[in-house]
């Protein structure tokens, strides 16, 4: 694959698949000042034209550039300034990275060490490191050692007195601050708010560091394909952040921002020109909310208890008046909502909060009079009933379908048989509704081929089938990551589909996973990613 095009390209000899209705045979594609200008026969396309790039596939497949529908491209960007603790497997795992990364990089005094990537259901002592167990790294740095969801985190003692948590410290509503057992002595542990709120200042860069691991970021989206990447949780830091990337014009692939609407609501009104707009590859699509916690952590929100608790459900993050609100605010501004939901009972609470604006509505019509196209995020324990209120209020659901394989045995072992319903999308699809699909990413790497072979196949790490009727064929699947993620962000006039008069937005593979085996999907390469007709990746 040539790494430079020219204004005026074709792709012909392969398999191109446009991922419009019926997704109709295609033999070439000429594309022109980063534009899809033609489709159809090679000869044709070609007749009365001049100066034109050829791009023998040589039998690969050509289809649309994949659009990531919910993800954290400023928080990938940072985790890859710091210690990555994803491999570890026990405490002494975690106590070595650290260790060696203070024996390498000789911190100041009292300066912070961030590390991220452990999750507490792979290491061998099943459960969270504490306070304890971190000083035994140092007592000169305060510790922060990130969870692999996001959602919590735990801090030595030093890091729990420069923060100013100690017996006597109230968590935010919608978190938790962890206990000595028998005791207020806190143990370093924090959970939901009370992780985002008291660590939301301890890491820093320079700019220059900050448009590196941007660009580092951007690289992990585009050779995966991806052409158009989110911010799914943007406050002001992370609003400057890519403010100052667009205007020194360092982004080579779209980002949607979506702002915090609790803290962060006046970035909206007083950057207006970055709304629903693209200045320099950025633009805030709306407004973001979080509901409740994670499945695999137990805080996600559920209407009965997880197994093995006699009442334990979780718990929310805002009362019902606060949601009510927050959504009436977002279909005021007409601004579209992406809402954090992972249990059914945070999937209720946002459900009837948009429920009751119909209720209100004037029209008397049952149907919201604009459509935002609010998302629910994650919706990984969304029941069928609920599913079926989604179309009304027009809402979109966005399953986090690869925590099937990498967190399924652990959802059977929370969840019992709830657990084989998780990311119900071929129910969905049968309903008629519009879906995406995500990695969430740092979470995981935004790799959409495993994505897709996950949705298809619904195969834990154990190698169970979590709920076969719920799987959902390759095509949808695509479907997802393309057409359907350029409809989540009203750009479905642009991007999605291979057809004429949009983007120049491509991805070429090294095999068509129409074609290939169903549990090969992820081992295809991604050859080379096309933003607007300029090639940013290429083997």
């Amino acid at each position: 694959m040539e790494k430079y095009l020219k204004n005026k390209v074709i792709f012909f000899n392969g398999d191109i698949i446009t991922m419009k209705q019926g997704n109709p045979e295609v033999e070439a594609v000429l594309i022109e000042n980063g534009r899809i200008k033609k489709v159809g026969k090679k000869e044709e396309l070609i007749k009365n034209e001049k100066n034109i790039q050829e791009i023998d596939l040589n039998g690969k497949t050509l289809m649309p550039g994949f659009i990531d529908s919910h993800s954290h491209i400023t928080a990938l960007a940072q985790t890859l300034g710091i210690i990555s603790l994803k491999e570890c497997e026990s405490f002494d795992d975690i106590k070595r990275k650290v260790k060696n990364y203070i024996e390498k990089n000789n911190p100041k005094e009292a300066e912070w060490i961030i590390a991220h990537g452990y999750d507490h259901n792979f290491l061998k002592e099943k459960q969270h490191p504490n306070k304890n167990i971190l000083d035994q790294i140092t007592t000169k740095n305060p510790i922060m050692v990130v969870h692999a969801s996001g959602h919590m985190g735990v801090t030595n003692s030093l890091g729990l007195k420069i923060l100013n948590i100690d017996e006597n410290t109230i968590p935010p509503q919608g978190g938790a601050i962890g206990k000595i057992k028998n005791t207020n002595e806190p143990d370093g542990y924090l959970e939901e708010k009370a992780f985002m709120e008291y660590s939301k200042d301890i890491l820093e860069f320079s700019d220059e560091q900050k448009l590196d691991l941007l660009e580092q970021a951007q690289k992990e989206y585009i050779k995966n394909g991806i052409t158009t990447a989110q911010d799914g949780i943007t406050k002001e830091k992370e609003f400057n952040f890519l403010k100052l990337a667009s205007l020194k014009e360092k982004l080579k692939i779209d980002i949607v921002s979506y702002v915090d609407i609790k803290e962060s609501a006046d970035l909206i009104t007083e950057n207006k020109e970055y709304v629903n707009n693209y200045k320099n590859r950025y633009k805030i699509g709306g407004y973001k909310m979080f509901l409740d916690g994670s499945p695999q952590a137990k805080t996600a929100w559920m209407s009965t208890p997880y197994e093995g608790e006699e009442n334990y459900r979780g718990y929310g993050i805002y009362k019902d008046e606060e949601v009510k609100e927050f959504v009436s605010k977002s279909l005021r501004e007409k601004m579209q909502l992406l809402t954090h939901c992972n249990g059914d009972q945070a999937a209720e609470q946002l459900l009837k909060a948009f429920e009751n604006e119909q209720l209100n509505d004037k029209d008397d019509n049952n149907m919201l009079p604009i459509s935002t196209r609010p998302v629910m995020i994650h919706a990984q324990t969304i029941r069928y009933d609920q599913i079926e209120r989604l179309k009304k209020i027009q809402m979109i659901p966005s399953y986090f379908i690869s925590h099937i394989y990498y967190w399924g045995d652990i959802h059977i072992k929370n969840l019992g048989k709830r657990a084989f319903k998780i990311s119900p999308a071929n129910y969905t699809k049968k309903q008629n509704i519009i879906f995406t699909l995500h990695q969430d990413t740092p979470v995981l790497e935004p790799n959409m081929l495993e994505l897709v072979e996950i949705a298809v196949n619904r195969k834990t790490k154990d190698g169970i089938i979590l709920g076969k009727e719920e799987k959902i064929d390759v095509y949808e699947a695509l479907k997802a990551i393309t057409i359907y993620g350029a409809y989540q962000y009203f750009e479905e006039k642009e991007k999605g589909t291979i057809e004429e008069g949009k983007l120049a937005d491509l991805v070429i593979l090294n095999e068509n996973p129409l074609k290939i085996d169903k549990e090969k999907i992820k081992n295809i390469k991604v050859l080379a990613t096309i933003k607007e007709g300029q090639v940013l990746f290429a083997l």
